[in-house]
């Protein structure tokens, strides 16, 4: 019910946030009381790159194993027990976790529950599954080579972290998919889906002490799975230190009618008390129509069809990355412009009027997204794993506030290292002469 506030205008019911600890699993709730809709997300708080040698892709390959078969379902049933309520079951594994999502209606929250913890505790690993799966992820690897704007991202964090576990590609290679035994993916599972691990998030029109009580009766494993976790040692992940970053000058050579670009240097980790100065250089410099990048590179000169930039950022490290994608013989002029607008912003910085035009659309943007639910629940999800506090949407819109002009200025010269400048070009372009041409920049 809606409530009157002292200046008689109405208000909306309050987000309410709950934190428990189930069978050794964080819980976490927030509840959105005029949403229909319900997002639960079971979180393993391991990724790429926590696996060990010989097990490139095995995270990512084990997220798509268990939607083949359970002890209680088989992969058609796992599908039709959500679709027919109308929910959707996805999941996704980055570098540093894995997440099985549900997005459903609130009265079948149990449904969605139910089904996260079957395939998380309960996946069967048959050796024919293992087998056709095998295929799946193999095929995947190809059409994510042919797709150079995605492929182009995995070889340059494979140049820039030449040394480290966050320049592997998620998805393994083919050799690697191939070489995988059922033995290694039992053991990856038993080491790493494991409670300290595990978290779940709620987010909609929920009641903490519902998702409680039903989590009392799903997070667990069976007496034999319990004592198979006790007998396998954990392997302990790669300590977390600064992760170096290596400036390069590279070109790839492939069929391709476009030549496509990735331009990045050092960005603030996702633990940086200057990580929200962060999303606002990013903004001003290629996260919109509104940017210095996509009015420069594409409205002034029309070079490119396709130019932004993005955050990828880590507990360790992070990268500020702008790509573009044009016709070859405009390469040199997009990367020449690119270069111009980077060192702009290491001379010169963002005038006070361009800060409070980015602040106010980073702003308004974390409002709009907040009216989704699958967004508050990974919001919930990832300041619980990497800060191990709640952060409400206003909390967050404070921080952006407070950024002034000395905390910009602070975060470029921590941050922006133009000495760490990596390049990357790919497509129907000739190596030699464009590596040597760079390598002049």
């Amino acid at each position: 019910m809606k409530k009157k506030s002292a200046a008689g205008q109405e208000s909306l019911p309050r987000v309410r946030f709950k934190k428990s600890i189930v069978n050794g699993v964080t819980v976490l709730t927030e509840k959105h009381p005029l949403s229909r809709a319900v997002s639960c997300g079971l979180w393993v708080s391991k990724g790429t790159r926590d696996e060990q040698p010989g097990e490139e892709g095995l995270a990512h390959f084990v997220e798509h194993l268990v939607f083949k078969r359970t002890s209680k379902r088989n992969a058609y049933e796992i599908s039709r027990d959500m679709e027919a309520v109308g929910g959707e079951l996805n999941a996704f594994t980055s570098r540093e976790s894995t997440c099985f999502v549900s997005h459903s209606l609130k009265e079948h929250i149990g449904l969605s529950l139910d089904l996260l913890t079957d395939l998380v505790f309960r996946p069967k690993f048959d050796a024919g599954d293992i087998k056709k799966e095998k295929q799946v992820v193999i095929q995947e690897i190809h059409m994510s080579e042919d797709q150079l704007e995605d492929n182009i991202f995995d070889l340059y964090l494979k140049r820039t972290y030449p040394k480290s576990p966050l320049g592997k590609p998620i998805l393994g290679s083919v050799a690697s998919i191939t070489d995988m035994s059922r033995q290694k993916i039992v053991d990856f599972h038993l080491r790493q889906y494991r409670q300290p691990n595990l978290l779940l998030a709620v987010a909609g029109n929920v009641e903490h002490d519902e998702v409680v009580s039903l989590s009392e009766k799903l997070l667990k494993f069976s007496k034999a799975e319990t004592e198979k976790h006790g007998q396998l040692k954990a392997a302990p992940s790669p300590p977390l230190t600064e992760q170096k970053i290596a400036g390069f000058r590279d070109t790839v050579k492939r069929p391709s009618e476009q030549a496509h670009i990735l331009i990045g240097f050092p960005a603030s980790d996702v633990r940086s008390g200057l990580r929200f100065e962060g999303s606002i250089i990013n903004s001003w410099l290629g996260g919109g129509m509104t940017s210095q990048l996509y009015q420069k590179v594409r409205e002034e000169r029309g070079l490119v069809y396709s130019i932004y930039s993005q955050l990828v950022t880590f507990v360790d490290s992070g990268l500020n990355l702008v790509y573009a994608g044009t016709e070859p013989k405009h390469a040199p002029e997009v990367i020449e412009l690119t270069f111009k607008e980077i060192k702009k912003l290491k001379k010169s910085g963002i005038r006070k009027a361009e800060l409070e035009f980015f602040k106010t659309q980073v702003k308004g943007q974390i409002l709009l997204g907040a009216d989704d639910i699958e967004n508050r629940m990974n919001a919930l999800a990832i300041n619980e794993s990497i800060f191990g506090i709640y952060r409400s949407v206003d909390d967050v819109i404070r921080d952006i506030e407070n950024i002034s002009p000395d905390t910009i200025q602070e975060y470029i010269d921590r941050y922006v290292n133009l000495d760490c400048l990596g390049v990357l070009v790919l497509g129907q372009v000739p190596e030699k002469p464009t590596r040597t041409w760079l390598e002049s920049l």
